[in-house]
């Protein structure tokens, strides 16, 4: 599956090390409302190029899962700055 990385020479995997780097940074330094997106950039930084067949929660589950991650968030990290910040505003 990674055979594109031996054909890479020092310089060009320092390059693709990097712009790896980059997007998990990215998809990392997401905050407030973004934590929750589908993020298929993430996906794109792989060289295979796929339609991902992602299945969806009923939206009872989904606000079930919604409410178990922003708890975690507590849990986790109950020292993070709070918002009240609407989605969009």
């Amino acid at each position: 599956m990674d055979d594109d990385l031996d054909a890479m020479d020092h310089a060009a995997l320092i390059a693709e090390t990097r712009r790896l780097r980059a997007g998990i940074r990215e998809h990392r330094d997401s905050t407030m409302h973004r934590l929750c997106w589908h993020h298929p950039q993430l996906w794109d930084l792989l060289p295979e190029r796929t339609d991902p067949q992602i299945m969806v929660p009923e939206w009872a589950q989904f606000m079930r899962g919604c409410i178990r991650y922003r708890q975690s968030l507590d849990e986790q990290r109950p020292d993070a700055p709070r918002s009240a910040k609407e989605f969009g505003a």
